[in-house]
């Protein structure tokens, strides 16, 4: 199904019966990817006195409790409420849904103990581009990402000089397979989500991270729409499916 798309006063051509889905689904169970320390995601029936909520069981229909941190437990969106005392919430400051994207693919360096995307390594990505959206595939890249337990694994994480030069590029949304863009343990310091949302200068009401994708190996690098789905929710974060369509012309 090929549209026409306008966007930024500028038309393309999308097919939009390929889908990329670049999301992690949540399952209430240990193999689900996990970060922070916390229990895995439950899904479970309600159990109210005799009642379990389980067609299996008897009940007439399926009716699920589920237990999660968006945050910790996959794909999921943020805006800069994550880190501001006064609320923000991602339903609220996120407007828009469709935007062009540019994929790339980095391999974290080696400082010190750390692995680190650096401001050197998105020059060389970018070059002359002002995507309205990054995505960042990080390599090696393995399926490992869909399950993996990132508690006090010490991550790949951004610089804050890389923060800086994505904020400077005018890029609003950025796209991370990564439970974070800082890292692990940092005192507290979150330099690169500050520094992309500019908590000390004209914050960035309407720029959004999001964190956990996968993005698999047959999606090349290159420009794409992204369609940018998060549930309604009214808090800092909420569980997100960002969906990519290649862009033909």
């Amino acid at each position: 199904m090929l549209s026409t798309i306008q966007i930024n006063s500028k038309k393309h051509n999308v097919d939009l019966s390929k889908p990329i889905d670049i999301s992690i689904p949540l399952r209430g169970d240990k193999d689900n990817p996990n970060a922070w320390y916390l229990d895995p995601p439950k899904i479970e029936p309600v159990v109210d006195g005799g009642f379990t909520g389980s067609v299996s069981a008897g009940a007439s229909t399926n009716f699920n409790n589920i237990f999660f941190n968006p945050h910790a437990h996959g794909t999921h969106t943020e805006c800069v409420g994550h880190i501001t005392k006064v609320f923000h919430s991602i339903n609220k400051t996120l407007k828009q849904f469709f935007f062009l994207a540019e994929l790339i693919s980095v391999t974290p360096e080696k400082m010190g103990d750390d692995l680190v995307i650096s401001k050197k390594q998105l020059e060389t990505a970018l070059k002359d581009q002002h995507p309205e959206a990054l995505v960042i595939r990080t390599l090696p890249n393995t399926e490992n990402k869909l399950s993996k337990q990132y508690s006090h694994t010490n991550p790949p994480y951004l610089l804050e000089e890389t923060a800086i030069f994505i904020r400077e590029k005018g890029i609003e949304h950025l796209l991370i397979d990564l439970p974070s863009v800082d890292k692990e343990k940092d005192e507290g310091k979150l330099l690169a989500h500050k520094t992309f949302w500019d908590v000390n200068g004209k914050i960035r009401k309407e720029a959004t991270i999001t964190e956990f994708i996968f993005v698999p190996d047959q999606v090349e690098d290159g420009t794409y729409l992204l369609n940018l789905q998060i549930a309604p929710f009214e808090n800092d974060a909420s569980p997100s499916k960002p969906v990519l369509y290649e862009v033909l012309s």
